[in-house]
């Protein structure tokens, strides 16, 4: 049984080399449950390359990654993902051609229950469990508020509805740990002020744990519990985001001086 005061994500000195460059420099940090958790840093910083290293796509040089107490260091995507971490990326990923719906249902088809010859003959067990799999889509589109949008081509949405269909699809196999790589590049004002309502729902309404990486403070500030700072692949700075703006580590690696 897991122990509910055990952190959801924990890493444990991890490291990553690309060539000569360490992307990841004896990297630490835990998760606690129930909280979101904020990674910032300059660009370049090795951000991205953590939720590489979280999800399987890297396996790092050395160190150790556990979920829900569980060695994942050397797991592959596909599993990570069956295990319960979702993500999104900075450069959105759908699939631009298929509608809204489509694309929720192909990330619930994870966990889908048939096999390939049931697929084929469009068996009854298969009809269910698509009925089934659609219908549990339109309900995260209802939340995400694109449920009149069902039909249409991911294509054609406005960019941060474009967003919110992609954090409706990391969740549609129900993950315990949600990857937020920059939920609120490219977006003004207003709209990050939109996000952080919508991030704050999805974190009540379906009780998880966030890990996020975001460039914006005030969306930093709105919506992490806790944050870690990271400059060239190693932690600079550790705290509430209160205590990281005003950090002289943190101001340095900004704004690459002392101001």
């Amino acid at each position: 049984m897991t122990n509910t005061n055990s952190p959801v994500l924990e890493m444990q000195n991890v490291d990553k080399h690309f060539g000569g460059v360490h992307a990841i420099n004896d990297f630490s940090v835990k998760i606690e449950r129930g909280k979101i958790h904020g990674l910032i840093g300059p660009n370049g910083a090795g951000k991205t390359t953590i939720f590489n290293n979280i999800t399987g796509i890297y396996a790092p040089d050395s160190g150790k990654i556990f979920f829900m107490e569980n060695d994942i260091t050397k797991t592959t995507p596909h599993k990570v993902a069956q295990l319960g971490i979702g993500r999104t990326f900075q450069n959105i990923r759908l699939f631009s051609n298929l509608s809204v719906v489509d694309n929720v249902i192909i990330a619930s088809n994870m966990d889908a229950k048939y096999n390939m010859p049931q697929a084929i003959f469009k068996t009854a067990k298969y009809k269910k469990l698509e009925a089934y799999l659609r219908e549990e889509a339109m309900d995260l589109l209802g939340f995400v508020g694109l449920s009149d949008k069902a039909n249409e081509r991911a294509s054609s949405l406005p960019y941060g509805h474009q967003r919110k269909l992609e954090i409706a699809r990391a969740m549609a196999l129900k993950p315990k740990l949600l990857l937020l790589d920059e939920p609120a590049a490219g977006m003004n004002a207003e709209e990050s002020l939109d996000l952080v309502q919508f991030v704050k729902e999805i974190k009540s309404h379906f009780d998880i744990t966030i890990l996020m990486i975001e460039h914006h403070m005030d969306v930093v500030t709105n919506l992490c519990d806790h944050c870690t700072v990271l400059n060239f692949g190693k932690t600079i700075a550790v705290g509430t985001p209160a205590e990281i703006k005003s950090n002289p580590e943190v101001i340095k690696a900004y704004l690459g001086g002392d101001e």
